[in-house]
């Protein structure tokens, strides 16, 4: 297929050929983070604004990284410092940053929908970096990279995702990602923390909600641990940390029960001792170092997509570009 979006705000409505074409271009990608020097001139004389309302240190840094290596024209802003701390609109922000040459704006916000409506106002392509509670797409599809570089094809592969599923975009994100590429999706975690509906059985396809973690865990294929922010206590949510731990948490005893070969990523920043043990996050299983260099290149494949095929334009499928091959990136 060909690439026809002018934004990537979440992969919920992605058919698995678009998915697959991204991974595809991501590969290409990571042979040109291999290369001696780690850049092209594919995005050269093209305006990359990444735009961080909300902090963020992995996500930025691989999106500029990402944009970098392809010789984009790179700018960095965040709330702290900006016109946006004195209090200037999102829009008002959004319509001077295409002003001043903006053709793919990287938008990171608390706010869920914040890059739907930015999406909605510009010429410019948006890509989602992260919204509120809602979707980081960016995340999935570099999970989904990861994981089938470990397991090759995902087609009846168990996914075990254990955290704070209510507030993470990230899980949304994995779901809508992996589900697709044919991954069952096995959600666990604290009542408190997972969605009321899908407490009660409503969750959607290839998607199963246990709350015992040894039994999530007892036939994955692969783990996928999340973040657990600590408000979550202090809103009454949990009763301790330590609790948190020993009932839910990727302990070192729980890692050595798992099959042999069965990877556990992280999206990062970890709590280590909290959601993952320090030797677990450290050991043999761990992919997380991994998702941070294909992080780089699902990201490089989203901004070569979207700029070549005519980023900035009007409707959604002005333009479109085939996949490049590893040898069809310029070197």
């Amino acid at each position: 297929m060909r690439w026809q979006r002018r934004h990537v705000l979440s992969t919920e409505d992605w058919s698995r050929d678009e998915i697959e074409l991204v991974l595809e271009q991501a590969t290409a990608m990571l042979e040109v983070l291999a290369r001696p020097i780690r850049r092209t001139p594919a995005l050269r004389g093209r305006t990359v604004v990444l735009f961080f309302a909300e902090a963020s240190t992995r996500t930025r840094m691989s999106f500029e990284l990402a944009a970098k290596s392809l010789s984009a024209d790179t700018s960095i802003i965040t709330a702290s410092g900006s016109s946006v701390e004195k209090g200037e609109t999102l829009y008002d922000t959004v319509r001077t940053l295409q002003a001043l040459g903006a053709e793919i704006i990287v938008l990171r916000h608390s706010a869920s929908g914040a890059p739907y409506f930015v999406a909605e106002r510009v010429s410019a392509s948006v890509i989602n970096a992260g919204d509120g509670w809602h979707a980081h797409p960016t995340q999935g599809l570099l999970d989904a990279l990861t994981l089938r570089g470990a397991l090759g094809d995902l087609d009846g592969k168990r996914v075990a995702i254990v955290g704070d599923i209510l507030h993470s975009r990230v899980a949304r994100s994995d779901v809508h990602t992996l589900v697709p590429l044919g991954a069952r999706v096995v959600l666990c975690g604290p009542p408190t923390l997972v969605p009321s509906a899908w407490r009660g059985g409503s969750v959607p396809d290839g998607v199963a909600y246990e709350p015992d973690v040894d039994r999530a865990l007892a036939d994955a294929d692969a783990v996928i641990a999340l973040r657990l922010q600590r408000e979550r206590q202090e809103a009454g949510l949990l009763p301790s940390l330590r609790e948190y731990r020993s009932t839910w948490g990727i302990t070192e005893e729980r890692a050595a029960r798992l099959r042999p070969g069965v990877p556990i990523l992280h999206p990062g920043p970890m709590n280590e001792g909290v959601e993952i043990d320090a030797s677990v996050a450290h050991g043999p299983r761990s992919l997380v170092e991994r998702q941070v260099t294909n992080g780089v290149a699902v990201r490089m494949a989203l901004l070569y997509l979207l700029a070549t095929a005519g980023a900035g334009t009007e409707q959604a499928g002005d333009a479109a570009a085939s996949p490049a091959s590893p040898a069809e990136v310029p070197a």
